[in-house]
């Protein structure tokens, strides 16, 4: 069999912000991707706003560039395990991995989680050790840690003897070793192209091809990414859509692309080893096998992880409801949730008795609070209730629930408070060992539910020096209750407007998420209470005029700031009692029951039952 020498199909591995998709902008500088006097932005691959804003790689994405005669085909892969339904699907369409590692970190959780898959499929591997201009990088010492990593995964020989070339992407520096003298991006592109197999040569047979992602347009429906198998394509070809179970779908092709830099260009013919975009067939779906209809054999096709976090998105019922959003009934949130299921496919959405409520699984708190964000830009007004792991029953009848591994990165005079915390929430230590910078790197093994709430209450423990990274581990025997949140909800007593006056009256009660002139109703949670149990206060009280006392002294009022909440912090704040009102100018708190005297009545009826 013959090989396309001059395609070359590449995924990237690597963890959250150890520069994959600067790298990427160094490459496509290098190849001359870019006009001289173009203005591009940073992070070209960061397309998605929130993507932008996190720093962090969503949605897997396919890019290209020419190198030397040589087309190049990049997939980015999201770095967060909680994106990891993205990854084991990219990998299906390369046929090597550029695994990136920090200088500085080394191997993390999320990487093992991706380059586990990599090794499983025969992948061939590159390792890019990249940011070796950051202070107390040791690049030698990571080298040795993947090659430890690669051993415990059980690479085989001829993946251990991986090739590795050391980077500084935001610098566009490439070196053979750290010896050597800086070197350009050239070294990376001449190594990708000498090392990386070449896709075989099967144009004469006939096409076909594994959907590994869908994209959604609203002038062209559904697209269809993946590569081809085998065989040729054109506009206008009609195609089977083939499963396990033979023919489920048909449909001609209306549009066919291929992928230049970041952008689709329309091309009237694409051969085996291309990676393509096909619009035009409605009824596909990702796992599934696009094929001529007189040859209609399914490719092997990959599970999708199960989902192991849900939530309960409601038509937003509170006294502000359909004042900020758009989108406010339940028809409109049915449809959009829909039209994300098509695309996202590691997510769930299920009817519930309620039709104003639905379930929604994903990976994580992280997948699930983006769909949320997203919808919010777009208008959208939801009620969100806690999230709530999804346990699984084991043959015997055992309770299984979802189990983390977690590693954190802290500076030594924090771990005790870390471990103590982590004990707490039913987590094992499964290593610890001490890091150059009087850093401690510490690994758990923690139940999910244990992770949720965690996040904001170890940036306080930690002043912001840690660092903290998790990733699906597997099911493991339900580990008994936990603790719950330990302070109560400051819950306002009144519909109104919110008085400084009557905040700093009660600011020994807890810290206010609000500030004064913010409009609230009875029931909304205005802040967190010092005491463990939830307290009603009036935040609308004006001070009484008399002809002694005027309003303006209320001037010299000096309040503490109120801690604003981000849709993750107030996510991770509720319990089971409360919701997180979301629409597109406020992200607010509110206990499901707002009349006090018929909370008192379900929480007493909830103590007897």
């Amino acid at each position: 069999m013959s090989m396309k020498q001059n395609i070359r199909n590449i995924a990237i591995i690597a963890h959250v912000d150890h520069g994959k998709t600067t790298l990427v902008d160094a490459i496509f500088r290098h190849t001359g991707a870019f006009r001289e006097n173009q203005q591009v932005d940073a992070r070209v691959l960061d397309s998605n706003p929130q993507e932008k804003e996190r720093g962090i790689t969503i949605l897997s994405k396919n890019a290209a560039t020419v190198y030397n005669g040589c087309k190049i085909n990049i997939v980015d892969t999201p770095g967060h395990a909680d994106f990891g339904g993205e990854v084991e699907r990219i990998l299906k369409m390369v046929d090597g991995v550029l695994l990136l590692v920090d200088a500085f970190e080394g191997p993390m959780p999320q990487t093992k989680f991706v380059l586990r898959k990599a090794l499983e499929l025969k992948l061939k591997p590159v390792v890019v050790i990249n940011k070796i201009d950051r202070p107390q990088a040791d690049p030698d010492k990571v080298h040795d840690q993947v090659l430890d990593l690669f051993i415990a995964l059980g690479a085989d020989e001829d993946q251990l003897d991986f090739p590795y070339i050391f980077t500084s992407a935001k610098f566009g520096i490439a070196k053979a070793s750290m010896q050597d003298s800086d070197g350009d991006m050239s070294l990376l592109l001449d190594m990708i192209i000498g090392e990386i197999p070449s896709p075989e040569n099967s144009d004469e047979d006939d096409f076909q091809m594994l959907v590994t992602t869908l994209d959604y347009s609203d002038y062209l429906g559904k697209i269809a990414v993946g590569r081809i198998h085998r065989g040729k394509v054109h506009p206008g070809d009609s195609l089977a859509v083939v499963t396990d179970e033979g023919i489920v779908g048909k449909g001609s092709v209306a549009k066919l692309f291929t992928f230049n830099m970041t952008q689709r260009v329309e091309v009237k013919e694409a051969t085996s080893g291309d990676i393509i975009a096909i619009s035009g067939i409605a009824g596909v779906n990702v796992g599934q096998t696009l094929a001529f209809e007189t040859c209609p054999e399914a490719i092997e096709s990959f599970e999708i992880s199960k989902p192991t976090l849900s939530m309960l998105f409601s038509v937003n019922d509170s006294p502000f409801a359909g004042q900020e959003g758009k989108e406010v009934t339940s028809r409109k949130i049915r449809e959009r949730l829909m039209k994300e299921v098509m695309t996202n496919v590691a997510l769930q959405v299920e009817e519930t008795d309620s039709a104003d409520t639905f379930r929604v699984s994903g990976r994580g708190e992280l997948h699930l609070s983006v769909l949320i964000e997203n919808m919010r830009r777009e208008g959208f007004e939801l009620a969100i209730s806690r999230p709530q792991v999804i346990t699984r029953t084991a043959e015997d009848g055992t309770l299984l629930e979802p189990v983390e591994h977690v590693t954190i990165d802290v500076p030594d005079e924090y771990n005790g408070v870390v471990i103590e915390k982590m004990g707490r929430r039913k987590a094992e230590m499964k290593h610890m060992e001490t890091l150059r910078g009087g850093m401690v790197r510490l690994e758990f093994e923690i139940p999910t539910r244990g992770l949720i709430g965690y996040s904001q209450e170890f940036t306080t423990d930690t002043k912001g020096e840690g660092m903290l990274s998790h990733v699906f581990h597997d099911y493991q025997p339900f580990r008994g209750k936990l603790p719950a949140r330990e302070t109560g909800a400051l819950v306002s007593g009144e519909n109104g407007q919110s008085v400084a006056y009557a905040i700093a009256g009660l600011e020994d009660r807890g810290t206010f998420f609000i500030g004064p002139n913010i409009r609230v109703y009875e029931g909304m949670v205005v802040g967190e209470s010092t005491r463990e149990f939830d307290i009603t206060l009036n935040v609308c009280k004006t001070k009484k005029l008399t002809n002694m006392r005027s309003s303006g002294a209320d001037d010299a009022v000096r309040l503490t700031p109120p801690k604003k909440m981000t849709l993750e912090q107030a996510l991770d704040f509720i319990n089971d009692d409360e919701l997180v009102e979301v629409t597109p100018e406020n992200i607010r708190i509110r206990k499901r029951i707002l009349d006090s005297n018929q909370r008192a009545k379900a929480a007493k009826r909830a103590k007897v039952g």
